[in-house]
């Protein structure tokens, strides 16, 4: 639930379904620290969320290295707290046959979709054990789905997954609470250098998961640590709110 003085940390905020996020947060108060590679595009994302009035500091780098998460967490202690880390930056590597697969390109993709994510609770848990936080590690449907060529980001995001149950059972007792979400299919950068000269444009925009960003912003952490969600869930109308995000494991 939204609290005075929230401040949240959204890693790949420069653009696609991280400057979506940003946006709902900003739209709902929360004071931001946003992290990117592209230091023009992050300047465009937060003149854009002037319109908020919210405090908005920009981080840009590596999510990989350790200076940059660090200075994440140190921006969101000058601001005052922090309520929510979103892991969204990823690394999609080539879409390749595993048998093919470079290796040092594996530990590339492992190292921004697992190590970054893992690293960056390690640094923030002190700030997020203080307001009773979350973690939402941004996860994919290539985690469960096992298409050919995918094989090197899917597994990435399916040990993401695992890791998110791991540290919501960890961190319970601490009053932290983690979830993995798998946003769809979407129509961003990252999807269409995954299908170089296709036309992507049936896909939806990154904005088709805003009323499910709307929805988990408002849940007590503690009810939905642990859980797996899908943003762009299809279930009946008259389930549970919570079971029509809810991926079954």
């Amino acid at each position: 639930m939204k609290q005075p003085n929230d401040v949240a940390i959204v890693s790949g905020a420069s653009r696609g379904l991280g400057a979506v996020i940003a946006r709902v947060l900003a739209g709902r108060g929360y004071h931001l620290v946003l992290g990117g590679r592209d230091r023009d595009a992050l300047n465009e994302v937060r003149e854009a969320l002037a319109f908020a009035g919210v405090r908005i500091r920009t981080v840009t780098g590596d999510i990989a290295a350790a200076p940059v998460r660090a200075a994440l967490v140190e921006e969101a202690f000058q601001l005052g707290s922090l309520t929510l880390v979103v892991n969204n930056a990823s690394e999609l590597g080539t879409i390749a046959p595993l048998t093919g697969a470079d290796l040092a390109e594996i530990g590339r993709v492992f190292q921004v979709n697992v190590v970054a994510p893992i690293a960056l609770v390690q640094a923030a848990a002190p700030l997020l054990e203080r307001s009773r936080g979350i973690v939402v590690n941004i996860s994919s449907d290539a985690a469960v789905g096992a298409y050919a060529g995918w094989g090197v980001y899917g597994a990435s995001k399916a040990a993401l997954d695992l890791v998110s149950r791991t540290l919501a059972t960890e961190l319970r007792e601490r009053g932290i609470a983690v979830v993995s979400v798998d946003p769809g299919d979407m129509r961003t950068r990252m999807h269409q250098a995954a299908f170089p000269g296709d036309d992507i444009s049936d896909r939806p925009l990154p904005a088709v998961t805003t009323p499910f960003w709307q929805w988990l912003l408002d849940q007590d952490p503690a009810t939905v640590t642990g859980r797996r969600f899908r943003a762009q869930a299809t279930a009946a109308a008259e389930a549970p709110e919570v079971e029509r995000w809810l991926q079954p494991l």
